[in-house]
């Protein structure tokens, strides 16, 4: 009888996605596709997939993933119960920079994160920025933690995406820059203030989208238009409509915003921060957020029609069509051959 492994999908059963919730739903799908004798979906009812999914996760998923070699939880959670878990931390955040996130909820990570990292038969993560800081956070030898960047769906994502029924849907009638990560401390939106006034004089609106997460401590003031939560279907149209996407985060493990904007057509400014420079330094235009005045000139850069913008357009597109969550998942099943093959359970 072939080995089974369970795919923890309480991350992709969420109604708001993020990051994290995005590659629980790729790898929720594209996984069984993949090896469909192999991978078992297990997931709670989505009123229990947020917090109310903790007792779900540490004590159900277990039980019914008793008869499975290895249980797979692509969204920085596993039970405790198990130690055959396959687990992806996405990033060091809230154990390296707790400041930017509730007390409870940054106690409880810093006593869980560690714990879910000794227990599980592979750490994995999405960056090489990601796996040394995961290392130096839990202090564990970064060559056990395996690097599988993310991905974007190139069918969904694409410069074809009609940007439509995002405007009217959000009452977009001027051009406008993209930011993602509305209020959230770490994503630094605050850092636009300049950037704003200096595409207002070229007449294009600056646009904040996203919803907030209760544990994260939040900017009070963005310097921006809000539009709160975009409804997933609208996303890629969103993208493809906006001049450029502005990244200027302190601490990315990834930055799939900035891989899903490429991949509709629209240029990057992006932060010299955390693991973007490692992902997009090729295909982004890399700026300090610091530096208001800089980051406000590589931003004027990519909305004006030039031959840089043009080639940050093509280097974005071919980064999107490299990292597809296609490879994703074939490079996660072999490592699962891989751990098998170790276990003699392949």
């Amino acid at each position: 009888m072939p080995a089974t492994v369970a795919i923890d999908a309480r991350a992709a059963a969420r109604r708001e996605i993020g990051g994290v919730e995005r590659l629980a739903q790729e790898m929720a799908r594209r996984l069984p596709e993949l090896r469909p004798e192999r991978y078992r979906v297990l997931r709670p009812e989505s009123s229990r997939a947020h917090r109310r999914g903790h007792l779900w996760e540490q004590a159900s998923l277990p039980l019914a993933a008793r008869a499975a070699s290895l249980i797979y939880c692509p969204a920085n959670l596993a039970p405790l119960a198990s130690t055959r878990t396959v687990v992806v931390l996405h990033d060091a955040a809230a154990l390296r920079h707790p400041e930017w996130y509730s007390r409870t909820y940054a106690a409880y990570q810093r006593q869980l994160l560690p714990r879910i990292a000794r227990r599980a038969c592979k750490v994995v993560t999405v960056s090489e920025f990601s796996r040394g800081e995961l290392a130096a956070a839990l202090g564990i030898d970064p060559a056990a933690v395996a690097v599988i960047p993310g991905g974007v769906d190139p069918a969904r994502f694409s410069p074809r995406a009609d940007p439509v029924p995002a405007r009217t849907a959000h009452g977009l009638d001027r051009p406008y820059a993209l930011v993602l990560g509305t209020r959230i401390a770490r994503k630094n939106v605050a850092a636009l203030r300049s950037v704003r006034r200096r595409l207002e004089e070229l007449g294009i609106e600056l646009v904040l989208a996203g919803g907030g997460r209760s544990y994260m401590r939040a900017d009070d003031d963005p310097p921006g238009r809000l539009l709160g939560y975009v409804d997933d279907a609208l996303l890629p149209g969103l993208y493809a409509g906006a001049e450029a996407l502005l990244m200027p985060s302190l601490y990315e493990g990834f930055g799939l915003p900035c891989l899903e904007a490429m991949a509709c057509g629209t240029p990057v400014v992006a932060a010299n921060r955390g693991a973007l420079p490692e992902i997009y330094g090729e295909s982004a235009l890399i700026a300090d957020p610091d530096d208001a005045d800089a980051f406000a000139d590589a931003a004027l850069t990519v909305v004006s029609a030039n031959a840089r913008r043009v080639e940050m357009v093509a280097a974005g597109l071919r980064l999107a069509s490299e990292l597809t969550w296609d490879r994703t998942a074939r490079a996660t099943d072999a490592l699962v051959d891989r751990l098998l093959a170790q276990s003699g359970e392949s």
